[in-house]
């Protein structure tokens, strides 16, 4: 690639909180310094933490990021460091904004290069704060030429409406050997090979070499994987760093890109969304209702597993048509993790409910009135427990129950954050079999057994929804791939089934509009990423 030696700093920074991110960079410039770097590289708006939304409307943070350039710059003695963060438009037209890189040497800033292509889509809306860069320009240490991307060329141009261009061609032209980019590139379980395969292509189309720096760490719903590279001009690459860990990454390191399964990168992934979630807000126990179904047991598992067993508590709490062997899987889940379990019948607290609603309900059929009654009696014991004790209440509801409606708004849709949202059923049977590969953690029989709600007598999820394995293949197609009715009815699946799915969906945006943040790891999870009308016919 290059003779200069090059770091790379994957940082788990957090949004706002500039005195810890600017230890955090300066530690790693004297890290590097001590192994005679030439060159550092930290992420994209690594001073700030991404994404700031509409702090970025604030004058007074952006005068914290310029006070933290101010302290970067002084440790920059004999190192060049390339670090993002925003900077001012001095010009009177567009944005106030740039998203920049700031290029500092020998304790001053020797440049400033702004980003060019704005993401607006999925879970990006950059173009609502930035001004795109129309200038580029490249550096040199010890006679080699760099340019600086910032987070680009890892999305289709040619879908771009708003600029024809391309920062890797752009930078070639002005010389560049070497293209540094800066990234903040949130993870789903494929991005990591998309984001590859895209720099290949530019590394070879321009003959460049590419230094990929990308955030490791969740801000809420994003989780960023990390998996920085060294790319050489073949576009092979050379040295990779691990996912979801902070690292220093050295050009000349022997380390190999390593080959991960699906449920190893949703793994992982969870963990990291779980555990930032808590040490970001500042919280260390969570508590959840443990029913002895697949999907607390599996949440229960993962949250043990980030946080300790010992800061996770089970609250079970049966009711007259919970069978005696969900409590028992309950409870031997949790011996097996070590983890505290409390038990709260809600049986006299439902039939407390039925006797003030008598006046009201008369002699109606008993429905889906009384089926809520159970799971907001559970909702407002687990916000006691988290209220009472400081817990953050995870919620434990499947992307395709949420697709569907198939929960109950202020009860088992309660929670600060959702661990399986964006996992369909099929995926949480999967991360099920995932943990217990090398011993049983979650009990064989709450992976084998037929779903339920448990709500009415012999419920099973079979009697409202589709097989699982077919609705979650229709949902897929409509979520993730924007498939039409006719396309996925062509694909072999019941059109009136087809209907009947996409309609529950359509129809249940104003449940998902009122649940908590989902941790990502798809390409297209509900939230942020999924904008959607709430009140439409279509």
């Amino acid at each position: 690639m290059t003779d200069n030696l090059i770091a790379v700093a994957q940082l788990n920074v957090h949004v706002g909180n500039f005195v810890s991110n600017v230890q955090k960079i300066i530690h790693e410039i004297n890290e590097a310094k001590a192994k005679n770097v030439d060159l550092i590289v930290f992420p994209e708006l690594a001073v700030c933490g991404y994404p700031p939304r509409d702090f970025l409307e604030f004058d007074s943070f952006i005068d914290s990021c310029e006070d933290a350039i101010d302290q970067i710059a002084k440790h920059s003695k004999g190192i060049h460091v390339v670090v993002g963060s925003p900077s001012r438009n001095l010009k009177s037209k567009g944005k106030k904004l740039f998203n920049s890189a700031y290029h500092l040497f020998n304790q001053k800033i020797v440049g400033v290069v702004h980003k060019t292509l704005l993401p607006t889509y999925d879970v990006f809306d950059e173009y609502r704060y930035f001004e795109p860069n129309q200038f580029f320009n490249t550096f040199e240490i010890n006679g080699h030429i760099y340019g600086i991307a910032i987070c680009e060329d890892l999305w289709n141009t040619k879908n771009n409406a708003l600029y024809q261009i391309s920062p890797a061609e752009e930078l070639k032209k002005k010389g560049a050997q070497t293209i540094i980019n800066i990234a903040a590139s949130p993870f789903s379980y494929k991005q990591n090979a998309c984001r590859v395969a895209t720099l290949q292509e530019n590394a070879i189309q321009y003959e460049v070499n590419i230094v990929y720096c990308n955030h490791i760490g969740a801000q809420t719903e994003l989780i960023f994987d990390g998996g920085s590279f060294f790319m050489n001009s073949k576009g092979e690459v050379t040295v990779m760093a691990d996912f979801f860990k902070e690292e220093l990454l050295l050009s000349n390191s022997q380390k190999s890109p390593v080959d991960f399964s699906k449920m190893d990168l949703i793994h992982g992934a969870l963990l990291l969304g779980i555990k930032d979630y808590f040490k970001k807000l500042g919280f260390k126990k969570a508590i959840l209702g443990l029913s002895g179904g697949i999907d607390s047991a599996v949440t229960f598992a993962l949250a043990a597993e980030a946080l300790g067993a010992e800061n996770v508590v089970g609250l079970l709490m049966p009711s007259g048509f919970s069978s005696d062997h969900s409590v028992q899987d309950a409870k031997e889940l949790a011996e097996n993790l070590g983890a505290t379990t409390h038990l709260i019948s809600i049986e006299s607290i439902f039939k407390s409910y039925q006797t003030a609603l008598a006046p009201q309900f008369g002699d109606l059929p008993f429905n889906i009135a009384e089926e809520n009654l159970q799971a907001r009696s559970r909702g407002v014991l687990l916000m006691a427990m988290a209220n009472k004790f400081g817990y953050i209440l995870l919620n434990t509801s499947n992307k395709s129950e949420a697709a569907v409606g198939y929960g109950t708004l202020y009860g088992d849709m309660n929670g600060g954050i959702s661990v399986l949202g964006d996992l369909y059923k099929t995926e949480v049977f999967e991360l099920a079999r995932y943990i217990n590969r090398s011993h049983e953690i979650i009990p064989l029989n709450s992976i084998e057994k037929p779903p339920s709600a448990e709500l009415r007598p012999d419920q099973k999820d079979s009697d409202s929804l589709p097989d699982y394995n077919v609705l979650d293949e229709v949902l897929f197609n409509y979520i993730e791939l924007r498939q039409s009715s006719e396309q996925i009815v062509a694909l072999g699946h019941d059109q009136k089934l087809v209907e009947r799915i996409l309609r529950l969906v359509n129809l249940n945006e104003y449940k998902r509009y009122q649940t908590p943040p989902t941790l990502r790891v798809s390409s297209k999870a509900f939230g942020m990423g999924r904008r959607m009308p709430i009140v439409a016919k279509y």
